[in-house]
């Protein structure tokens, strides 16, 4: 896909009219494999800076930052982790903790006594069965308490280089969307987008879709008329097609807004990017 083609903002953010796809009679599994893996491409021309938006420095803070991050935003996460790695820097630390002080630490990630069980079951386990380090195999990682497939592949695709497919909300959603699969259940979202692209695709692709889905394909009002992939969606129309009116919907770095890492990668900041502001320092992305 060559830059500018079916794109709803140009290079200097100016609003064009993009292209719909076009109304197929019946599309055939092998040109639903083509037209993802066009996506894909696309994808990663629009966002060649996509990344995990946890901040992390090891397996256990990103494991522990992913367990926290169901039910709220990374960049509650990113604002809450720096206390809480202050006071317990290792698993050892995390498992000895007293469990009100940990729960008014995270409280502001929602759910808080849940989650403190949580995090305290992985850190026992961590310093009991795995001599304080973490595993890296799907296998172990789903043993510990709160760790299910998403959050193992997260922690392996992002640390230890295992391929993986992480189906969150904004993944599963965009390749319902797009006709990749209509499967609702995410282990089984998982499977099939795993036989659509090759394994050394698996995690960035994970990270274009949700980015894809965080700044423009939206749940509830997706920017249809400024959204770069038009031409080869199923579902262009579902939202806003107008580009000046969709432009208005774009969020973080594509919106003019700062991103939800307090500590962003370097490719995030010279393509614009922002650092997300510490907690209670003010507004972020709407």
């Amino acid at each position: 896909m060559t830059a500018g083609r079916d794109s709803a903002v140009g290079e200097q953010g100016a609003a064009k009219p993009v292209r719909a796809a076009k109304k197929a009679k019946a599309e055939s599994h092998l040109g639903m494999v083509r037209r993802a893996r066009k996506i894909n491409r696309a994808l990663a021309e629009v966002y060649p800076y996509a990344h995990p938006e946890l901040d992390f420095e090891d397996p256990f803070q990103l494991l522990v930052a992913t367990v926290l991050s169901a039910q709220t935003t990374d960049l509650r996460v990113n604002q809450t982790t720096p206390a809480l790695f202050a006071a317990y820097p290792t698993p050892e630390d995390m498992a000895a903790a007293v469990p009100e002080e940990l729960e008014e630490i995270i409280r502001p990630t929602g759910f808080f006594r849940a989650k403190a069980r949580s995090l305290l079951g992985l850190a026992t386990a961590l310093r009991d069965d795995f001599g304080g380090e973490v595993p890296g195999r799907i296998e172990d990682l789903v043993k510990l308490p709160g760790v299910g497939r998403k959050t193992a592949n997260v922690v392996l695709g992002n640390y230890f280089g295992v391929p993986g497919i992480t189906v969150d909300t904004h993944f599963g959603r965009l390749v319902r969307r797009w006709k990749w699969t209509d499967e609702e259940d995410p282990v089984k979202v998982e499977a099939v987008v795993a036989e659509i692209f090759p394994k050394s695709e698996w995690t960035m692709l994970s990270h274009r879709v949700v980015f894809h889905g965080r700044r423009i394909c939206h749940s509830r009002k997706p920017a249809c008329g400024a959204c770069p992939i038009a031409a080869l969606c199923p579902s262009y129309g579902e939202g806003e097609t107008d580009p000046q009116k969709a432009e208005k919907l774009l969020k973080y770095e594509k919106g003019g807004y700062p991103g939800q890492r307090l500590k962003p990668p370097q490719s995030f900041l010279d393509a614009g990017g922002k650092p997300a502001p510490p907690l209670g320092a003010g507004p972020a992305a709407p």
